[in-house]
């Protein structure tokens, strides 16, 4: 399996040491020998660039600022790799946010893998957290995706972690990693990067900045922490789950090796920037 990592958008720029960065939606295309193309989240989508008042709505766009840069969408990554967007046949998502799920239209024959937990919460009766208006935009899944509802299975432990094989003919080299607490059935995604002899794991929104997993010295990020609380459904649950993050790496570092799905540094380091 080849493994690509993809800036599906990028948002507004945060600081680091004196270091100033746009922060990344930071996606996965994995080339598989029996699966075809697979994605671990989409990023933005070619219709958030066209329309991004309908689909995105202010809110998000006066908090995130995305530069909306048609190039950066998903489809045009892999377009740009030498793919065709129709050989993507699966979409891993770590929850349906919108700048997670925004790309879902422009892959609209994928089969699309994610919690149960998620999908109820993002496509059921509106929900008590006033985030739900702002995270969740029916647009990104008018289309009527081909949905795959997946439920944890105790008795599939990854790392001591809770985990679900979503492809069986990939079952040795993915997996679907609850961590609750960003949303109502957020996840990692657990990739197998075979030629380099460890496991990556697409943390999406468990943590934002990677300072935060430090099992030594944890450290938070001012502004990325702000937006972590405000869009958090569960407190308690999400630090429990960056504190069990902080254990996989002090147990494993040198085999797992966690991102964040909007923290710049990491991506540059794991895509080679």
């Amino acid at each position: 399996m080849r493994i690509h990592h993809l800036n599906c958008g990028s948002l507004r720029t945060v600081e680091h040491r004196g270091e100033h960065r746009p922060a990344v939606c930071h996606c996965l295309l994995l080339e598989t020998d029996r699966d075809g193309l697979v994605l671990v989240d989409t990023g933005l989508g070619t219709a958030d660039v066209a329309d991004p008042e309908r689909t995105l709505g202010p809110e998000f766009r006066g908090r995130a600022q995305p530069a909306l840069d048609l190039a950066e969408t998903a489809l045009h990554r892999v377009r740009a790799l030498g793919h065709d967007p129709r050989d993507v046949r699966h979409v891993l998502l770590t929850h349906l946010d919108l700048d997670h799920a925004g790309g879902l239209p422009d892959f609209p024959d994928a089969e699309v893998h994610l919690l149960a937990a998620e999908q109820r919460a993002a496509l059921g009766a509106p929900g008590p957290h006033p985030e739900d208006r702002i995270r969740y935009r029916p647009a990104h899944w008018a289309h009527r995706p081909r949905w795959t509802a997946h439920r944890p299975a105790a008795a599939d432990p990854w790392f001591g972690f809770d985990a679900v094989r979503p492809l069986p003919r990939l079952a040795d080299d993915l997996a679907i990693v609850p961590l609750g607490g960003h949303s109502a059935g957020h996840a990692a995604v657990a990739v197998r990067d075979r030629a380099a002899g460890r496991w990556l794991l697409h943390c999406g929104d468990a943590y934002y900045f990677h300072r935060e997993i430090d099992p030594d010295r944890p450290e938070t990020h001012p502004g990325m922490d702000v937006l972590q609380q405000l869009t958090e459904v569960d407190r308690p649950l999400r630090l429990g789950n960056q504190a069990r993050l902080r254990e996989l790496v002090r147990a494993h570092g040198g085999r797992v090796v966690p991102f964040s799905a909007h923290d710049p540094w990491e991506y540059a380091r794991l895509a080679g920037k």
